[in-house]
């Protein structure tokens, strides 16, 4: 596809209309279609393509991108798969294979991938680049320069290549040469690109280094507005996820829990849950319990899933699961411990699994019903901090992402899933520790000992060498630079960007007052 795409999207179109066409013409518009952000046209050309060619292995890469681009991302993989067991050798099918695993968080693989590209196609500037970024985001300095400038050679003008460039010098503390790398670029970039959204957290970021707190809002406001627009048709129509948790809230507080809790069965294990909220340092406390012998740590992992299908997608889950008794509920433990132990790429038992998804707090009722002797942990911050943070943050697509592309929704988002929060609390038989964020990094040893008592493990020296921990079994989540640095204090951050939470402050401020940041 690497002709001139208008031309020959004429002669495909030409062809088709004449009743002559081929797999590869429809494959070529479909290529042209998706090019031009016509999504839904684009996958019913690869498609057709794919009815007329069973093994038009472009089709199904195409397809992939477009599942890819929707947050499908395990469609992405088996098109992917599909496209390598017809054509082993086609660089362009491990080289959307790599972005599918690094979209999902499976670096290790997408890394694999991307050398398989290598392999049939040397100095493929695309996966260079690909190979950089990950470094970059892994510390990994040298390696991230080698593959970056690689890219560069072959193609002056790739933005991943210049972003993993601008990530390495930030993090080597080049705040100014990491902003000069960054400008120059997206003054080229017109249209809103996933290239050019990474680029603008780069460059906010590296403003936010520079103490240019206005410049720093400015390319975050651009990258959520990028991140918005190019989610646009995924989202039509959908409510915000925020109404989605108000539902939850609504059958929690008419709900009967009487009943709660069913016993858990004898012997059963019970998982540590470390919920909260997105940026309130649950992937620090992750990898600090994952310091620990004879436990295991899985994160963002959508465990319940099942549970969640029959009961939080209905209007009327919950009812249905309070009345479910130990046989009723056992399909759901099991489809439970299976995901788990497929995370964790081992047979779970044995060990003290650590589950770490701050949006788990939203399960809360499914938690308590189906593991009524697990502990929960829950991660507590300033709510300013964590409101900003969501609003600067460069996201995977998930359900609630869409709601962090402005404050005022992530401030709401917030809210929401802190009323819920409180409701759970206040009506279901859970054993909850909460924790607050800056008295884990500011008196580590006293907050660490006070959670081990909890969870009824020893503490070791060991859990002061969580960074590690970090760097020898990864970190997927956002918050991979940061745990990587060891213990900081990243408290009150939203400081020099106040005057733009003000708006929020409404929303907020409740909040604040409760979990005691009000001072």
């Amino acid at each position: 596809m690497a002709i001139d795409l208008e031309t020959a999207a004429r002669a495909a179109a030409a062809a088709l209309q004449a009743g002559r066409g081929t797999a590869a013409d429809c494959t070529t518009l479909g290529w042209h279609r998706a090019v031009a952000g016509d999504h839904a046209e684009a996958a019913k050309l690869f498609e057709r393509a794919l009815q007329l060619n069973p093994r038009e292995v472009e089709a199904m890469v195409g397809l992939a991108g477009l599942h890819r681009a929707a947050g499908r991302l395990r469609d992405a993989a088996l098109r992917c798969d599909a496209a390598i067991a017809a054509a082993p050798g086609y660089a362009e099918a491990w080289l959307e294979r790599a972005y599918v695993m690094a979209a999902g968080g499976v670096m290790d693989e997408a890394k694999r991938c991307y050398a398989e590209v290598l392999a049939r196609a040397p100095g493929h500037p695309a996966a260079h680049a690909g190979l950089g970024a990950i470094a970059a985001r892994d510390g990994e300095a040298e390696a991230g320069r080698v593959h970056a400038r690689a890219a560069l050679a072959a193609d002056p003008a790739n933005i991943p290549a210049l972003s993993a460039l601008a990530t390495i010098e930030l993090e080597a503390g080049a705040a100014q040469t990491a902003r000069d790398l960054a400008e120059p670029a997206l003054a080229r970039l017109g249209a809103p690109s996933p290239e050019r959204m990474e680029l603008l957290h780069v460059l906010g970021d590296a403003c936010h280094r520079l103490r240019d707190a206005a410049a720093a809002h400015k390319a975050y406001v651009r990258a959520k507005a990028d991140f918005a627009a190019l989610h646009a048709a995924t989202f039509a129509g959908r409510p915000p996820h925020r109404d989605f948790i108000d539902g939850i809230t609504t059958q929690l507080t008419a709900l009967d829990c009487s009943p709660w809790p069913a016993p858990a069965p004898p012997g059963s294990p019970q998982p540590i849950f470390v919920l909260g909220y997105p940026r309130s340092g649950n992937t620090l406390l992750e990898n600090v319990l994952a310091s620990l012998p004879g436990t295991a740590a899985i994160e963002e992992i959508p465990t319940l899933r099942e549970a969640d299908l029959a009961f939080l997608a209905e209007p009327d889950g919950l009812a249905q699961l309070s009345r479910l008794d130990d046989a009723g509920l056992a399909p759901y433990r099991h489809a439970y411990w299976q995901r788990a132990g497929q995370a964790m790429g081992r047979d779970p038992a044995g060990v003290m699994l650590i589950d770490m998804d701050p949006l788990k707090s939203i399960r809360l009722p499914l938690i308590a019903r189906l593991f009524p002797d697990a502990k929960v942990l829950l991660v507590r911050r300033d709510p300013r901090d964590v409101v900003w943070s969501c609003f600067r943050t460069s996201f995977a697509l998930t359900n609630a992402a869409m709601d962090f592309t402005t404050l005022e929704g992530a401030a709401r988002h917030y809210d929401a899933l802190m009323r819920l929060t409180e409701a759970a609390l206040a009506k279901l038989p859970l054993a909850v520790h909460e924790v607050p964020y800056h008295r884990m990094v500011q008196d580590f040893d006293a907050t660490t000992q006070g959670i081990c008592r909890f969870i009824g493990l020893d503490w070791t020296e060991e859990l002061k060498r969580f960074d590690r921990t970090a760097r020898a079994r990864g970190v997927s989540t956002a918050s991979a630079r940061q745990v990587r640095r060891g213990l900081y204090d990243g408290t009150r951050q939203w400081e020099p960007y106040a005057a733009y939470l003000e708006p929020v402050m409404p929303i907020l401020a409740p909040w604040i007052e409760k979990l005691g940041y009000a001072g």
